[in-house]
């Protein structure tokens, strides 16, 4: 089967975020999605450590080591951003304030559950975040994951295996073999990567996949 790289994951992400919205990336791949962005589209990226109005990284040698993101990667502000506390961030991601948030999975329920923050494995410290807040709060909420494990286990289940961060909280996934809608009809396709078909990637897939609407 075709499969995206992480770059291109992101990419395909970055196509669906639209002008003007106010925007969390979550930590590890997510990140790179305002990498993609496009240009004639503006975008206000907000970080729960405080920040609003994120920027580029900077370019070497001029990193400021007070202005990193959720993930510690050093950051730039764009003009017009600003900085708070936790008890604004959160205030703002539990709100309702942010439009749309990409966070990454161990999991993902055909009913949209998604387990972001540990596993089974102790010797994978757990590890919360604001996942949690965000998954309440955004208003639209997108996973964007590998398909399957390193050991080729489906990540996308009838149920979740690992303790939840929310309930019904995914409203659509990106993979590197298809995107989905979580629908009350079950997943549907949006679009399946390269030349794999439904049957390839339903083979792959711990819960039922419908086929896109034509």
């Amino acid at each position: 089967m075709q499969a995206l790289s992480k770059e291109d994951m992101a990419r395909r992400v970055a196509r669906d975020i639209p002008d003007g919205a106010y925007v969390n990336l979550g930590i590890g791949m997510p990140t790179q999605v305002a990498n993609y962005v496009s240009d004639d589209r503006h975008v206000i990226y907000h970080s729960e450590n405080g920040i609003l109005g994120v920027g580029p990284a900077p370019a070497p040698g001029e990193e400021n080591p007070d202005l990193i993101n959720a993930g510690k990667q050093f950051v730039t502000l764009l003009p017009g951003g600003c900085y708070f506390d936790n008890a604004d961030s959160f205030a703002m991601m539990r709100g309702g304030h942010l439009d749309i948030a990409v966070l990454g999975a161990f999991q993902v329920s055909a009913s949209g559950d998604l387990a972001s923050w540990a596993t089974n494995d102790l010797s994978e410290p757990p590890a919360v975040g604001g996942a949690m807040d965000l998954a309440v709060g955004a208003r639209r909420l997108c996973v964007l994951m590998k398909h399957c494990t390193r050991d080729g286990e489906p990540k996308i289940l009838p149920e979740c295996e690992y303790p939840l961060t929310g309930k019904g909280v995914v409203n659509r996934i990106y993979t590197d073999l298809a995107v989905l809608d979580v629908t009350d009809s079950g997943l549907r396709v949006v679009e399946l990567v390269g030349d794999n078909t439904l049957e390839q990637v339903q083979a792959v897939t711990g819960a039922p996949l419908l086929p896109p609407e034509s």
